[in-house]
């Protein structure tokens, strides 16, 4: 049975649908067999895989009309991925909600019908702590936070990570905390350093080994349609979630991956 991650920050631009694509694309090719949920009603997870969302089903279906995933699930072109599409049409899907019962967990309820056909499900939530990030939440079995190496990086964490310890007491008791990834990490910069350190100072063990760095391929990549494995897999883009995928996977006993000779070097990594 899939593991239910997802990938979530009220605050946008810090790389959650670049993760959630590229993580996905990564564990794909590792062989594990993945899915990305895209519950963004910007589809951006939907057009970086290579969909045109105006002309597709998408999880607006899903969780309004009762279609079955199995039926909007689509596959990529990156080995063992697949994606269950957004729509613009998520945007009215809170207020279609609002009045529903057991609101919170029909996300979950989606999820269910299909948990079982994979290894990984990968959740790419909107930028806000709204209705729809609830249900994410709540269908999800833990949660990663990418913060980005910047200046503002702390802001508002505090507020998400509330929103996670009400989840977790009201509405999902099993949710944890898989980590805090850091991105968008220039080493040119003395200012990125000092909020790595910050940001490891004030979380200790919830950081990721890994640091994604600034990759001009990274933004290039869904341009084309494509992750960044598929569209250019010796970029530092990469290889740096090709190593976060690893690390994934052996945080969760998922692999005989044990010591830091398996992963894949890199000239400027931390």
């Amino acid at each position: 049975m899939g593991k239910i991650i997802a990938i979530a920050n009220q605050k946008g631009g810090v790389g959650k649908t670049t993760t959630s694509v590229n993580l996905g694309g990564s564990l794909g090719v590792l062989e594990y067999k993945t899915l990305i949920v895209d519950a963004d009603p910007q589809a951006n997870a939907t057009s970086g895989v290579g969909f045109d969302p105006q002309n597709t089903k998408s999880i607006y279906d899903c969780l309004i009309n009762e279609v079955h995933p199995s039926d909007v699930i689509l596959n990529t072109k990156n080995p063992n991925l697949d994606i269950l599409p957004s729509h613009i049409d998520l945007v009215g899907a809170e207020l279609e909600m609002i009045n529903m019962p057991n609101r919170e967990y029909m996300l979950k309820a989606a999820l269910d019908k299909i948990k079982e056909d994979y290894d990984f499900i990968i959740i790419d939530c909107s930028p806000s702590l709204g209705l729809i990030t609830v249900n994410a939440l709540t269908a999800a079995d833990s949660v990663i936070v990418p913060v980005q190496a910047e200046y503002y990086a702390l802001e508002g964490l505090g507020k998400l990570l509330n929103t996670i310890k009400i989840v977790q007491s009201r509405l999902n008791t099993n949710l944890e905390i898989e980590g805090i990834l850091l991105t968008m990490y220039d080493t040119r910069l003395r200012l990125a350093n000092q909020v790595v350190e910050e940001v490891k100072t004030h979380f200790q063990e919830l950081v990721f080994d890994t640091v994604i760095h600034r990759n001009t391929k990274l933004g290039e990549a869904p341009s084309y349609g494509e992750t960044i494995v598929m569209h250019d897999a010796a970029s530092k883009g990469a290889i740096n979630y090709l190593n976060f995928a690893r690390e994934i996977l052996q945080n969760n006993s998922a692999t005989q991956i044990n010591n830091d000779d398996e992963k894949i070097s890199l000239d400027n990594e931390l």
